[in-house]
């Protein structure tokens, strides 16, 4: 009997420690920093809701900033003939879906063209949230080099990401440490517009379970329920937890705590951002394409973040030239396919478009 094939992402590793242990319990006091059992919370059920963390004067600045972003694509969606309205009456929440549904992939190519902004820049190193972080890696922290701003627009298939672990998407060098991530929407989280549903206690084993690829018509990892019953313990009946946040709050989650969203089913976008951090003295796990971005040191307290060498990387450009068999097609400003290294990490069970153009580099 042939010996089934084993796939780069799959390990019988187990790193428990990091993920059931902070390196620092006892909050310090500084601005934003949660009581002790909250930090015990998160390490304990592998996620934590936080409410009312940021005002809505510190977060308007991305919604600005994400106005802009579509206005930019609105633009280019025009000149080009694609679209035949800018709708700029529509609204930061409206506006998007309208020239999906004239271009239908206006939600993807903002997500695969997107630059991060000043703005997104200020809130990933605000000093409350470093404070916040401090509390679960310790003093030395930097921007892991992965961040995302989603799309979420109503009933978009593009938008619905299935279970998995964060760690499924970068190399293995990311499976033994903590990558806290914090997932920030822009509007208030429902259930309705595609709030963040977590597997409390699926980071217990340390473990990353077996994905496959690619889910639907997307670019998405699916971990299988079955396999997080089995392989992490998770009771589906139990464990699911839904986590709808207020505008101005967060959901806080382990690498390697399974998790996906709901579909917006509302009439709104749910525009969100997720940003990560960790020690600057672990691997990236990122596949050597782009290191993270220095934000606190414990021996220089005056540490300047250097934006210019982060943003000179271009991380999806890179995926598309390095990871696709027609890198020639890449130059299609309104091409849809996403490619990336994730999908040769794991067994193809799918095949769609943004499969049949990975190639494994």
């Amino acid at each position: 009997m042939a010996e089934e094939k084993r796939y780069p992402g799959q390990s019988t590793e187990v790193f428990p420690e990091p993920f059931n242990k902070p390196l620092a319990v006892i909050p310090t006091g500084k601005p934003g920093q949660l009581a002790e059992e909250k930090i015990k919370q998160f390490f304990d059920e592998g996620f934590l809701v936080v409410e009312d963390f940021f005002t809505p004067e510190e977060l308007q600045p991305c919604r600005d900033a994400i106005e802009k972003m579509v206005d930019v694509l609105a633009d280019k969606l025009y000149k080009a003939g694609k679209v035949k309205n800018l709708y700029k009456d529509s609204g930061l929440f409206q506006r998007l879906t309208m020239l999906e549904k004239e271009f239908q992939g206006a939600n993807i190519l903002l997500f695969k063209h997107q630059k991060m902004p000043e703005e997104f820049r200020n809130l990933w190193c605000n000093e409350r949230i470093l404070n916040l972080i401090e509390q679960i890696i310790g003093p030395d922290i930097s921007g892991h080099p992965v961040w995302n701003m989603r799309t979420k627009t109503p009933l978009s298939a593009a938008t619905n990401i299935p279970w998995h672990q964060d760690s499924g998407y970068f190399s293995n060098e990311s499976y033994d440490h903590m990558v806290p991530t914090a997932w920030i929407p822009f509007l208030d989280a429902t259930e309705e517009n595609g709030c963040m549903v977590m597997a409390r206690y699926g980071h217990k084993k340390g473990k990353v379970a077996d994905h496959t690829c690619c889910a639907a018509n997307t670019w998405y990892i699916t971990l299988e329920e079955e396999e997080m019953r089995k392989t992490l313990g998770v009771d589906l009946e139990k464990d699911i937890i839904n986590c709808p946040v207020k505008y101005g709050g967060f959901v806080l989650f382990h690498n390697i705590t399974p998790h996906r969203s709901l579909p917006n089913v509302s009439n709104d976008i749910r525009w969100s951002i997720d940003l990560r951090w960790q020690s600057p003295h672990e691997n990236w796990g990122f596949y050597g394409i782009q290191e993270g971005v220095e934000m606190r040191s414990s021996k220089n307290p005056n540490v300047i973040q250097d934006w210019d060498k982060f943003l000179s990387v271009d991380r999806k450009e890179v995926w598309q030239e390095k990871f696709r068999k027609q890198a020639k097609q890449t130059t299609d400003p309104f091409d849809t396919t996403v490619t990336g290294p994730w999908i040769g990490q794991w067994k193809i069970v799918n095949q769609n478009q943004h499969t049949r153009a990975y190639e494994r580099s």
